[in-house]
Formats: structure tokens, C-alpha cells, sequence
């Protein structure tokens, strides 16, 4: 029978609805029972089959049109994953109705996504065309422990691929990630500089490997290098704000982690090579990897090394500013459908110079008193051993996990270069452990919840012994929950962890504490997003605060520890609004922590051995500050690219300012594409830092204008990619605020640095 024309849809589904209702009841009052029975028996399946669909599409690279096999796409919301087979073809069958993220993924490339409509009983078709250089949406894995989206993160995350750590300087982790939104270099000289993220600093930044400590000092001592090699990293993710949750009391301020890969076995071979060479340092460097797999089977090696020497400024070259790096990595893993088990061994070699300040002639010993003339050099050294293992796709409530086991040998030595005497032998062992496990997804609810800890052993000889031997011991337990709706996402987490520290012949400390998170994600339209994150955070004092007590040449400071610190307490807000569509990627963020009994070195206006004496104290402080990151595309192949960032950060009793915060920082440029051919100039720059803490000195504001260019080719199992990057063009005097010894080391002067890169898979 014709329906009237004009009826509301709302009164046509309510009949529709009525006469079903009606048949079920006539079916089964009328002795239809078996039929009856069978057909409601079939609903389910049939209410399934119109639910689901199918995804399918290829993956090519760009330009040539080749078809990549071995690429991993995954479906984000269910973390499905397949590979492409060699034809470049992938397929997903049973996915159910809705809007998914699909990421395509090959190891040392950018990620691409594609937004994706899956219609009950239809095909969807998502076809991914791979650029080995050029903007991309990246996927992260650190904010939440599980593959998503950084734009619909609740943290605030930066994503930095292998050919952007080439590109940079990667002597060291804080000149490759310095001027990245909301990260800052703290340096004592370029091999080892160590990032500062949002202003926090040392114990406040956790830097991880694969989600977990590599034992390395550089949170302790300006002048103490991470021991991680960056050449062989397929990404490096940066989380901003307090990370407590997953991953320690040390990431109150973010966390670094470097992603090697090595994920998945894949059957034949894949590799890179990739050359350095630059001026201003005479900088070299190579470092090549190859994978080769079977079905089940994957074995993996690395290796490689870099070198530089003093480097040259617009006032002379700095001297005892050389650097030199070693490594070495290889591994085995078995994988299966629902599990798999890898062992990697890991061996770290470093050797840098600690640029001294010159002497000044004519001056009397009283003004000579607190100069450093000395020159030194440290040689880390970190091996480490990781075995590391999972499951998935359970049928029980804990669907998935994964597990790490790692033990780091640290040691480094301070060398004076004028007779080669050993000044302070450092070591430190640790032997860390973290497991997660994901929940099965109940309707709209996933989550996961972990263990995690440490037992560290760090013993000190010589000049600088400023700790006794300490063994510290640390255990957590974590949860993370989150409720997704169709535009509204919510997202709860506590961490309860305890820390506890036996020093010989002092007393010994422990603290528990917990910390917690609230976070909301609103999805404004297809392409706007407003996040929202409440998160109180707990920080235990860390050993150094504790127990030093002596010269410190490192951090500039004769230091005293205090045995009596309180535990950290912060609580922060965190606001963002993203957009991200085929024109524009633009984010704004927006920040304020309160940290009650944060603990700093106050100055004592003493000098011993030639240092000023620091206590180390506790007062209330404050964080506040903003981040802006606009990029919009003109045509296709034409970007014009801004940024933006500032902190503020004080003692809130009397409004002092806190050491070493970065000054508002800007960069300007274009990117464009021709070809294989990108070129993008920009122009950063920095205003005057005048907001000091006691006897820190200001820095001018600078602007400095740098060409980043690469030509990339491909063929099937094959890619090349030149860069080259000329910095400093205008060969600007300038100094890095973040520098412990920015009075008399500028930065490096005018100079290019080119990279190749070598791809096949």
C-alpha cells in the first residue's frame, strides 16, 4: 500500500515499528513457535550483516605511482591492523558501520591518514599515496599507550619522523628537537643538550626508549648527554604537560620517547643508509639498518656514528666544543597473529668536550674567583639489554597486552685533557620493568590499566662524588578509561607510585603519592576539535635533591642537598582547539600548573671552591604560558607555516622569577613542492629575556634565517632522499638563554649541513 505523500518520517518509523511488533506477537500466539524461534535467532546475525562492511584500497608511492607492499594500515578506533600485499592492496573484512582514522605506516616515513565512511554492506575504498617528505597528520602512540590520532589526543603531542632528526643536528636530543613547539635546548655545549619542554627541566622531562628508561644522567647535570642514538629512531614523540599517568613522577613536565620500530614481522629485506656531512664543525656521520624477515621471524641490526669538532661562531671558534658518537643495535623477534617476543641488545658510545671559559688576563685572583678554566671531556658509555613481548585479540576482558623488561649500564667518566687524569667516575644500573593491558571494549567504554618500576643503583667516585652510593626502588600501578561517543570523548586515569631511596650512611626517604587526570575532547565539526585536561600530579624529590653536597661544576653550583624535601604536588589545566583539513593544521594551546613545595637551587651568595653555594629549596610556583601553530595551504603545493610560544613561570610568594624559562619564540616560512623537489625557507626568532632568577643572566632577542630543501626520488623498492640545510644565512651573533654557558659559548655560526638517505623495502 502507497504510502501518503507528507507524512512525517517520525510517525512512518513508529508504524513500521508496530507492525513488526504485531507480527512477532500473531507469529507466536498462533503456534509459529519454531519458526518464530528460528527467526529471531537469525535477527542478530542479520542485524550484523547490514551493521558491517568492508575496506579496502591501495598504497602507492607518490610521483611514480608504484604500488608498496609490507605497509602497515590500521583502523584506529578498533586497532585493527593488515599490511599491503605486493601489489600494494589491502583489505579489512566485518568492520562495522561508522567513521573510522585509517593510518598507512612505513617504517622512516611520515604517517598518512585518511578518514574513512563504512556503510553496512558496502565496500569503502581508501586508497594512500606515500611522500617520504612533506606534512602529514601523524599518528602517536605515547599520549595514551595505544595507537591514535595526535590531533584527537587529549595531551598536546609533536611528532618528529627520522628524516626531520636527520635534517637537524642529531648529535644530541635537544639540538634535534629545539624550536619544536613548546621545546627549548638546555646545553652545555651542542653534545649535550637535552630538551626543556614548556619550561621544565632535568627530572621534570622523562626522555624514554620505546616507552621506557634508558638509564642515562642527563636529567642530573647540565653537562651529561642522553645516551640515545637518533639516526636509527624511526620517530621521536613529544608529550607536553603533566604525563604522569603512564609513565612516572618524572614527566610532570612531558615525555620524550624514541620509536625504533621493529614492530611487526614482514617477509624479505628492508633497509636504509644515511650520510652527513656539514660546515661550521666539519660535521660526518653515517649510520644504516636492515631488517630481514619471514612470516613469523623478523632480525634487525643497526649501527653507525657521528663526529664533529669545535665549532665556529661570529666571535671564533669554541673551544673543547667537539663531539663524537658510536652505536650499535640489533635484534630478534617472533611474531604471531595474536602474540609475539623480541630481545634487543643495545651498546652506546659518546665522547664531547665541556667548553671552559677563557681566561681573562690582567684580572686579580678576586675577579677570577668563580671562572671555570679547566678543560674536560666525557666519554658515556650505555649498554643495555631489552626483552620485550605481547598478545591480542582475546576473547576474555583483558583482550591485549604488552610487557618490557630492560637493564641499562650506565657509567661515564670526567676527563681533564690536560693530563688525562680521571676527575669523577658516574655509574648507574638500573633494571626497569612495565607491563599494560588493554581492556575488552564494552560499547563505548575501553581502557587499559598497567604495572610498572624500577630498582636503580648509582654510585659516584672522585671530584665530583657529591651523592654516596644510593639504591632507589620505585613501583606504580595505573589505570586509564575512556569513553568515546560520536562527537564527546572522556578520558579518566589515576597513578599511584611509591619511591624509596637507601643512601650509605645517610638517611634514607620514601614518598607514595598519587596522580590523577580528567580530560574531555568535544569534535566542534568534521574538522575542529576542543580538548580539555585536568591533572593533578606528584613528584618525589629526586636523589640528587636529596643527598649532593659539593662542587657541581655541571649545573655551575656548589651544591647542598636537603634530606628533609617534601614531595611535589601540582595541579594544571590544560585547553586546546585544533583544526585540521585539507588547507589548514593549525592548533592554539593553552596552559596553567600550580606547583606547591617545587623544589630549586637558591643561591646563597657564597662561593666555595670556586662555585656559588646553592641549597636546594622549596617555595610554591606557578606555570602559565601558550602555544600557536598555524599552518595553511594556498594551493596543494604551497604552505605558508607560523608558530608561536611563550611561558611564564615564578616563585608565587614573592613573584621571582624561575631559572633558565625560554623566551617568546616565533617562526615564520613556506613550504613548497615541485616534483620530488621541496624547499621551505623560515625565519625564527626570539624576543629579549629579561625575567631572570638571582645572578642569571639576560639574553637579547635574535631572528635567524635558515633554508631547509630536499629532493626526494622513488622507484619500486627504492627511494632517495637529498636534503640540505643552511642555517644561520645572515651569520647572526646570537645566544641560547636555556645555555649554562651562553656568556662566553654563543651559538653556531653560519654553516649547511647535507644529508642522504637511502630507502629500500
Amino acid at each position: 500500500m502507497a504510502m501518503p505523500e507528507g507524512r512525517p518520517k517520525e510517525e512512518m518509523m513508529r508504524e513500521k515499528m508496530l507492525r513488526e511488533k504485531m507480527l512477532r506477537e500473531k507469529m507466536l500466539s498462533g503456534g509459529y513457535g519454531v519458526a518464530a524461534l528460528l527467526l529471531l535467532c537469525l535477527l542478530p546475525l542479520t542485524s550484523l550483516a547490514q551493521g558491517s562492511g568492508e575496506l579496502r584500497g591501495k598504497v602507492a608511492l607518490s610521483g611514480s605511482g608504484e604500488p608498496v607492499h609490507n605497509v602497515k594500515v590500521t583502523i584506529i578506533q578498533l586497532q585493527r591492523s593488515v599490511e599491503t600485499a605486493e601489489d600494494g592492496t589491502y583489505r579489512f573484512e566485518g568492520v562495522p558501520a561508522g567513521r573510522y582514522d585509517v593510518s598507512a605506516h612505513l617504517e622512516r616515513t611520515p604517517d598518512i591518514l585518511a578518514r574513512v565512511v563504512v556503510t553496512g554492506g558496502q565496500t569503502a575504498v581508501a586508497d594512500f599515496e606515500i611522500r617520504l617528505d612533506t606534512l602529514r597528520e601523524q599518528v602517536t602512540v605515547t599520549a595514551s599507550g595505544r595507537e591514535e590520532t595526535a590531533v584527537s589526543s587529549i595531551q598536546s603531542v609533536t611528532i618528529i619522523g627520522s628524516l626531520d632528526l636527520a635534517r637537524k643536528n642529531p648529535l644530541s636530543l635537544g639540538e634535534a628537537l629545539d624550536h619544536e613547539l613548546g621545546v627549548a635546548k638546555r646545553s652545555f655545549g651542542p653534545g649535550n643538550s637535552r630538551p626543556v619542554i614548556r619550561g621544565f627541566d632535568g627530572d621534570r622531562v622523562l626522555v624514554l626508549q620505546e616507552g621506557i628508561g634508558i638509564g642515562g644522567l642527563g636529567f642530573q647535570s647540565g653537562d651529561h648527554a642522553e645516551p640515545l642514538d637518533l639516526l636509527s629512531q624511526d620517530r621521536v614523540e613529544v608529550v607536553k604537560g603533566p604525563a604522569t599517568l603512564l609513565y612516572g613522577s618524572s614527566a610532570i613536565g612531558g615525555v620524550v620517547n624514541a620509536i625504533s620500530g621493529h614492530e611487526d614481522s614482514h617477509p624479505g629485506i628492508r633497509g636504509y643508509l644515511t650520510g652527513i656531512g656539514g660546515t661550521t664543525n666539519n660535521q660526518s656521520g653515517a649510520s644504516a639498518g636492515i631488517e630481514l624477515g619471514s612470516p613469523n621471524w623478523l632480525f634487525w641490526a643497526n649501527g653507525g656514528g657521528q663526529r664533529a669538532v669545535d665549532y665556529r661562531t661570529p666571535l671564533g671558534t669554541i673551544e673543547n666544543s667537539f663531539a663524537r658518537t658510536g652505536n650499535i643495535s640489533g635484534g630478534l623477534g617472533y611474531f604471531r597473529d595474536r602474540g609475539f617476543i623480541s630481545l634487543n641488545l643495545t651498546a652506546d658510545r659518546r665522547n664531547y668536550g665541556i667548553p671552559s671559559e677563557p681566561e681573562h688576563p690582567g684580572e686579580s685572583e678576586e675577579e677570577e674567583e668563580g671562572h671555570h678554566h679547566e678543560k674536560v671531556r666525557l666519554n658515556p658509555r650505555r649498554n643495555s639489554v631489552q626483552l620485550r613481548g605481547g598478545f591480542r585479540d582475546l576473547a576474555s576482558p583483558v583482550s591485549g597486552g604488552n610487557f618490557t623488561f630492560q637493564y641499562n649500564d650506565y657509567q661515564h667518566q670526567e676527563i681533564h685533557i690536560t693530563d688525562g687524569t680521571i676527575g669523577t667516575t658516574f655509574r648507574n644500573l638500573t633494571t626497569l620493568y612495565r607491563g599494560v593491558f588493554d581492556q575488552q571494549r564494552r560499547g563505548r567504554s575501553s581502557g587499559s590499566f598497567g604495572v610498572a618500576g624500577f630498582h636503580r643503583d648509582f654510585r659516584s667516585t672522585g671530584e665530583e662524588a657529591l651523592a654516596p652510593p644510593t639504591r632507589q626502588n620505585n613501583f606504580a600501578a595505573f589505570t586509564l578509561q575512556s569513553l568515546d561517543f560520536d562527537r564527546v570523548g572522556l578520558q579518566f586515569g589515576g597513578r599511584v607510585e611509591r619511591n624509596a631511596y637507601s643512601p650509605d650512611g645517610l638517611r634514607s626517604r620514601s614518598f607514595t603519592g598519587f596522580s590523577g587526570s580528567t580530560g574531555l575532547r568535544v569534535k566542534l565539526s568534521d574538522n575542529n576539535i576542543f580538548v580539555a585536561n585536568y591533572s593533578h600530579s606528584y613528584r618525589a624529590p629526586a636523589l640528587e635533591e636529596l643527598y649532593n653536597n659539593g662542587p657541581h661544576p655541571g649545573n655551575l653550583a656548589y651544591e647542598i642537598g636537603n634530606e628533609n624535601l617534601a614531595r611535589e604536588r601540582g595541579n594544571g589545566i590544560d585547553l586546546s582547539l585544533r583544526r585540521n583539513s585539507s588547507r589548514i593544521r593549525a592548533e592554539a594551546n593553552l596552559f596553567a600548573y600550580r606547583l606547591d613545595n617545587f623544589i630549586y637551587l637558591a643561591p646563597t651568595g657564597e662561593v666555595a671552591d670556586g662555585l656559588v653555594k646553592a641549597k636546594f629549596a622549596q617555595g610554591d610556583s606557578r606555570y602559565v604560558g601558550a602555544e600557536g601553530r598555524f599552518d595553511a595551504g594556498i594551493t596543494r603545493n604551497f604552505w605558508l607555516l607560523s608558530s608561536i610560544d611563550y611561558v611564564s613561570a615564578q616563585l608565587t610568594a614573592n613573584g621571582q622569577p624561575l631559572p633558565r624559562i625560554p623566551p617568546v619564540r616565533a617562526r615564520l616560512g613556506v613550504e613548497t613542492f615541485i616534483g620530488g623537489f621541496r624547499i621551505s625557507p623560515e625565519l625564527v626568532l626570539a624576543r629579549r629575556q629579561d625575567r631572570v632568577f638571582t645572578d642569571e643572566t639576560p639574553t637579547d632577542g635574535y631572528s635567524v634565517f635558515n633554508i631547509n630543501a630536499s629532493w626526494t626520488i622513488t622507484r619500486k623498492h627504492l627511494a632517495h632522499i637529498f636534503s640540505v640545510n643552511a642555517f644561520n644565512l645572515g651569520d647572526k651573533l646570537y645566544r641560547n638563554h636555556l645555555s649554562l654557558i651562553k656568556q662566553y659559548a654563543p651559538e653556531i655560526g653560519r654553516g649547511v649541513r647535507v644529508v642522504y638517505t637511502v630507502r629500500f623495502y
